[in-house]
């Protein structure tokens, strides 16, 4: 079970580095303002996403104990 949520919070790990990137080429470019607002609200979602899901994996883990 902790492979399986280590690999999920990996991907979502990589989804924000994604989104973030997507954000600030669009903010580099001159882009809609309303593109950046989305992105920042799904790279805030993701990470909120990615936050409970470390903190599951460390609690299926046991935390390093």
């Amino acid at each position: 079970m902790s492979a399986v949520t280590t690999t999920i919070t990996l991907i979502v790990m990589g989804l924000v580095v994604l989104v973030l990137i997507r954000g600030l080429f669009n903010m580099l470019k001159g882009g809609s303002g309303n593109t950046s607002n989305k992105l920042m609200q799904a790279r805030l979602a993701l990470q909120a996403l990615a936050i409970a899901l470390i903190m599951l994996t460390l609690w299926i883990t046991g935390g390093g104990r």
